[in-house]
């Protein structure tokens, strides 16, 4: 074994998070930032979805890769996962009641979710709390949470679904994608992997796999939105193929509340 400092700092920060997370629940320094959904065809937004910041008293950003996979092992992400959700159905009502028309906000689902008890209905619950119609909510599933869980994630799935929320399969292709599954995987959206988009300008390859995926996706009927699009280039070329959405910071990056509601307001 050798010594190095980057793990023990790794270590110390570890700790730091575990020993502060609750208090910073408490203290409200989970923050929920939305990015814009566009519709390929007329550039207006269509939807957002909500990503969590960790904004500490001294000002610094945790972003959620530093926090949200020690959250999965300690369990703690049940609870500030639904401290987002209520964010959500908060920002939701707020926007009725100003009569603004609401867009839907998706909201992620941990693989911890799928391990415990009564998670649909705890969901049910809440958006009742806020009389908040279903059809604002989506839940974003990742690919992998079908590998390892299938038969569990199918049946969340669907109770979603029988509920009248949309449900979305979040990261398709970033692993094994298993088209075996996706058969059984009656889902409204298809997202596919910011990977596909992270070097620039697409090569021939990475453009006959999106264009199959999307164009097999719409023979299921699903929607199919496009992560990390951030070229204008990358941006025609799924006009090109029929894709029906965008995310990505040709559009515009994760953003607090208040502003993504302005930019609503003026695109609309």
């Amino acid at each position: 074994c050798f010594y190095d400092d980057k793990l023990k700092e790794k270590v110390l920060l570890e700790m730091d998070i575990c020993n502060s997370m609750q208090q910073a629940l408490d203290d409200k320094e989970f923050v929920m930032y939305l990015q814009p959904k566009v519709n390929l065809e007329n550039q207006k937004i269509v939807g957002a979805e909500a990503l969590t910041r960790w904004i500490r008293k001294d000002g610094r950003m945790m972003f959620p890769d530093q926090f949200i996979p020690l959250f999965e092992k300690n369990g703690f992400i049940i609870t500030l996962d639904f401290y987002i959700y209520e964010c959500a159905c908060k920002t939701i009502r707020k926007w009725m009641d100003d009569k603004i028309e609401p867009v839907t906000i998706s909201v992620n689902v941990s693989r911890v979710h799928l391990n415990t008890d009564g998670f649909v209905d705890k969901v049910l619950r809440l958006v009742e709390k806020y009389e908040i119609p279903h059809k604002y909510f989506e839940f974003e599933l990742t690919e992998s949470i079908f590998l390892d869980n299938t038969e569990i994630a199918l049946s969340t799935m669907r109770r979603l679904r029988e509920e009248d929320f949309f449900v979305s399969i979040d990261d398709f292709g970033a692993g094994y994608s298993s088209l075996n599954l996706l058969k059984d995987m009656a889902t409204d959206v298809l997202k596919l992997d910011k990977e596909f988009f992270r070097k620039g300008e697409m090569q021939k390859e990475e453009k006959i796999i999106v264009s199959s995926i999307t164009n097999m996706a719409k023979q299921l009927e699903m929607k199919v939105l496009s992560e990390g699009v951030e070229t204008e280039a990358q941006s025609d070329f799924l006009k090109e193929i029929a894709c029906d959405m965008a995310q990505g910071y040709l559009y515009a990056k994760p953003m607090p509340e208040a502003e993504f509601t302005q930019m609503l307001k003026e695109n609309r």
